[in-house]
């Protein structure tokens, strides 16, 4: 990389981390006053730094322009797809991705299984919502007034026996899901589909999609299911770093410590994980 554009594209985390003035500027880069001026100066003119009256420097407008049309612009599906379809290769089952839009979570992608029983999911078409696991990854990462608001709002169908019964149940599920970074329908929504899902991450560490793997239990048990849960955390990891340039940062929630599904019985599971 050319000495001078590095040098400039230093200057930025620099005011990130607050205002700074011309010498502080220089001390940081480890350059001649005239020198820092002169990057500063460009990075000026092209909006990237505005000077303000106390003649310290801030990280201008037209950077943060830049940073949300990125954003916007950005397709997780077509950052995820081939993920997903790697994901789809080693396992075998149906893989989905997922996103929550204006109060519904809709299937963006699908990757079909390679086993003759298929599934009826649709891209474009909602998902159960108090029940699927790509949901409950989606709404798990809502902030609290916002998760309970819409729990006290959404319907609860008897889809199952294992459906969630009500908004108390569901929120008490969200919590869980919140805190140890991964989801399962194990029969909410069909007796005989289960799911494992986890969530995909931008930069800000907020998720911004989810991806799953589901199959019937006459080709994968629920037990067989979840040992493949690594490889989907895994998945999702790896989109969440292509997607956010980099190594997303955590969200507060996926700080937390996740406990490994295996070293709990399937009973406990089951009471735990069930819709």
């Amino acid at each position: 990389m050319s000495q001078t554009v590095d040098r400039a594209l230093s200057i930025l985390p620099l005011l990130a981390e607050g205002p700074a003035n011309l010498e502080q500027v220089a001390t940081r880069l480890g350059v001649h006053k005239s020198t820092a001026l002169r990057l500063l100066r460009t990075l000026h003119e092209h909006g990237m730094v505005y000077r303000q009256q106390d003649q310290r420097y801030r990280l201008g407008a037209r950077l943060f322009a830049l940073a949300q049309e990125a954003v916007e612009n950005l397709d997780v599906r077509e950052i995820a797809h081939p993920h997903l379809a790697a994901l789809n290769e080693r396992c075998g089952h149906t893989v989905h991705l997922a996103v929550y839009e204006e109060n519904e979570v809709l299937y963006i992608d699908k990757v079909e299984s390679r086993y003759p029983v298929r599934m009826y999911s649709r891209i474009g078409k909602p998902v159960a919502i108090t029940v699927a696991a790509v949901a409950k990854l989606l709404l798990a990462d809502l902030p609290g007034p916002e998760r309970r608001t819409l729990a006290e709002r959404l319907t609860y169908p008897a889809y199952t026996s294992r459906s969630t019964p009500n908004a108390a149940a569901f929120l008490k599920e969200l919590a869980t899901v919140r805190e140890q970074g991964w989801a399962t329908d194990f029969g909410g929504h069909e007796e005989s589909i289960n799911c494992v899902g986890a969530p995909i991450r931008g930069a800000d560490g907020r998720v911004v999609a989810a991806c799953s793997v589901s199959a019937p239990n006459v080709v994968v048990s629920a037990d067989e299911l979840l040992s493949l849960l690594p490889l989907v955390r895994r998945t999702a990891e790896e989109i969440s770093r292509e997607y956010s340039g980099g190594a997303p940062v955590s969200h507060d929630a996926a700080q937390a410590p996740s406990h490994d599904p295996s070293h709990e019985t399937p009973e406990k599971r089951a009471e735990e994980t069930s819709s």
